[in-house]
């Protein structure tokens, strides 16, 4: 079963497979589904805002950085379904302590996003469309990993519409400061900003910093201006009929 790789933060030019899927080279970007049925991808198209974002407003006008912001081979990563459905993984054994911190900086995290974003943590990480695991370093199994890092998947769902899941790994030998702080960013990553900010002040400030940035206004209105943008997440995906 093939996947799609890892694109860390930014996205590279290469062809994807997925979940028993296979996209040929873009721009027409068409799916191989295990039925043999040839699938067309959807057109990029605008998505209705969620309502926390068209609620939204920056009366102080401080700006963005969508100009930062990388657009994919699908189009931006905004999701279409809500609330977006968030799974922690338990931290591993391997590191009590910080299987103590861990739950606590993870909550406070997705809280962040909360007050301004539709997500809902649930139990079942089957159900997941963001799943947020600690990663022991130590443990050679999980390759090299910066302090944290988003990945994402594609798939066509049920309703054949073409969707994504993304994972999120942080390095777990780290304060509960630092973790909140990097699922914090990552989690910015995974809702659709999909590059850095240029300032200390924004939680996706491109780098780690000793006092770490809340959300931001320009955060905010990064995510609004990326959930404006046209994308083919969300749309159901053509059928040729074509036999392989």
């Amino acid at each position: 079963m093939m996947q799609w790789p890892n694109l860390r933060h930014w996205p590279v030019v290469v062809s994807f497979g997925l979940m028993g899927l296979v996209a040929a080279i873009f721009p027409h970007l068409i799916l191989v589904h295990p039925s043999h049925a040839s699938l067309q991808a959807p057109p990029a198209q605008v998505h209705p805002l969620p309502t926390a974002l068209e609620q939204w407003q920056d009366p102080q006008e401080q700006g963005d950085y969508f100009d930062q912001v990388k657009v994919t081979r699908v189009g931006y990563l905004v999701w279409s379904q809500f609330p977006v459905k968030v799974y922690a993984q338990p931290a591993p054994e391997s590191l009590p302590l910080i299987q103590e911190k861990w739950p606590q900086a993870v909550d406070q995290s997705i809280q962040a996003w909360q007050a301004y974003f539709p997500l809902e943590v649930t139990p079942d990480p089957e159900q997941a469309d963001i799943l947020i695991s600690a990663v022991d370093p130590t443990q050679r199994s999980q390759g090299r990993i910066r302090s944290a890092e988003t990945s994402f998947k594609l798939y066509v769902d049920d309703q054949q519409r073409l969707a994504h899941r993304c994972t999120i790994q942080v390095r777990a030998n780290q304060t509960q400061t630092y973790i909140a702080a990097a699922v914090r960013h990552e989690l910015g990553h995974a809702l659709g900003i999909w590059g850095h900010s240029q300032l200390k002040t924004d939680a996706l400030y491109f780098s780690q910093v000793r006092t770490p940035a809340p959300i931001s206004a320009r955060d905010m209105n990064t995510l609004k201006r990326v959930y404006q943008q046209p994308t083919r997440l969300g749309w159901p995906v053509q059928s040729s009929g074509a036999e392989l």
